[in-house]
């Protein structure tokens, strides 16, 4: 009788261990996979400015785009808060670059520059790998949240104080969005 006392402690023990284990895990996944969104953004905050340049040099006129994107690049460079704030000013930049994008559309000369065309290459292998890191992250979010959330092992999530992670996501109807911009490079009504 006291052997199978011990035993059933021991396997409740181990299974605790094996969960808390599993818990700590994925949560340091979760960190990582934030870490790797982190440095595409800070990748991306990088190529901005240079791509800001480049159009300037070609659209001085167009001022108010360029400083838009400006400021949206440094709210959401200096966004430190957690992944759901920093969606929101992740998405004020996604938008600016959209437009910039829109305005270069009327300028065939910058369209044709191998400086510009670098430059919106290299963006868009950012965003690429944004949106790599973003799924990467939100997965393991997944993960946490459900094993935090799923009998048994939320016993143990809450004995330890796991709390569920935040997803990132930068709202999906951006990246649907068309950018409306009308420009008109001669000043003529079309």
């Amino acid at each position: 009788m006291l052997s199978i006392l011990i035993i059933t402690v021991i396997a409740v023990l181990a299974w605790a261990a094996l969960n808390y284990n599993l818990l700590v895990r994925i949560r340091q996944q979760v960190a990582e996979s934030w870490s790797n969104i982190d440095t595409e953004l800070k990748r991306r905050y990088d190529l901005i400015p240079n791509l800001v340049e480049t159009v300037k040099a070609y659209a001085a006129h167009e001022r108010e785009t360029l400083q838009a994107v400006v400021e949206a690049r440094e709210r959401a460079r200096n966004s430190t808060g957690s992944p759901a704030s920093q969606a929101v000013d992740e998405k004020q930049l996604v938008v600016s670059v959209q437009k910039l994008l829109a305005v270069a559309e009327g300028y065939p000369d910058l369209k044709a520059s191998g400086n510009f065309l670098a430059l919106q290459q290299e963006l868009t292998n950012t965003e690429d790998r944004i949106q790599a890191a973003r799924r990467f992250y939100n997965a393991n979010v997944r993960d946490l949240n459900t094993r935090i959330e799923v009998f048994p092992s939320n016993i143990i999530a809450s004995l330890f104080n796991f709390r569920p992670a935040e997803f990132f996501e930068v709202e999906s109807a951006v990246v649907r969005e068309v950018v409306d911009v009308s420009f008109n490079p001669t000043g003529e009504e079309a």
